[in-house]
């Protein structure tokens, strides 16, 4: 697999945005919390994760790419958020009340869980599969858990159980 090569320009807005709200929060909360690894090694449709024990951010370089300081001024603090409350609170619910207190008090940020990038770049294969209201697709992943009988999965909205679209 070859890695995307990040223009400097962006690593350094990365850098430019981490170093502002851990500025915030130090200030907030009266420490002097060190500034994370940042890594850009995230795969897949996620944009970003922290490494709590290892006080680490990695972040998808192509989403990055592709959305720019809209994904930076998201993730960046969204992960971040997530180190500060394991310093402060050890290990809790990962978007609870505890995370979103950071995110909207300490660093000034709405508190959204999930991002709105594209992620049809980033996306592997899918499988088509259908409940008593809509169709899913699925990810290779949880579809060999269904193939070998490890997993069934149920649909959010009607609870029935994912079947397979006829081909």
């Amino acid at each position: 697999m070859t890695t995307l090569r990040l223009p400097i320009a962006t690593q350094q807005a990365v850098m430019r945005c981490l170093r502002h709200y851990l500025a915030l929060a130090n200030r907030h909360l009266e420490t002097e919390y060190s500034e994370p690894k940042v890594t850009y090694r995230q795969r897949g449709t996620t944009a970003g994760t922290a490494h709590l024990t290892h006080w680490e951010i990695r972040l998808n370089a192509v989403l990055l790419v592709e959305n720019g300081q809209q994904f930076i001024d998201d993730v960046v603090p969204h992960e971040l958020a997530h180190l500060l409350v394991y310093r402060q609170f050890g290990r809790v619910s990962p978007h609870g009340t505890e995370w979103q207190w950071m995110m909207e008090k300490v660093l000034g940020v709405s508190a959204t869980r999930t991002h709105c990038f594209d992620v049809m770049s980033v996306q592997g294969k899918t499988f088509t599969y259908i409940c008593n209201c809509q169709t899913h697709q699925l990810t290779v992943r949880r579809h060999n858990k269904i193939l070998r009988k490890e997993s069934e999965y149920r649909c959010k909205h009607c609870g029935s159980l994912l079947k397979p679209a006829e081909t």
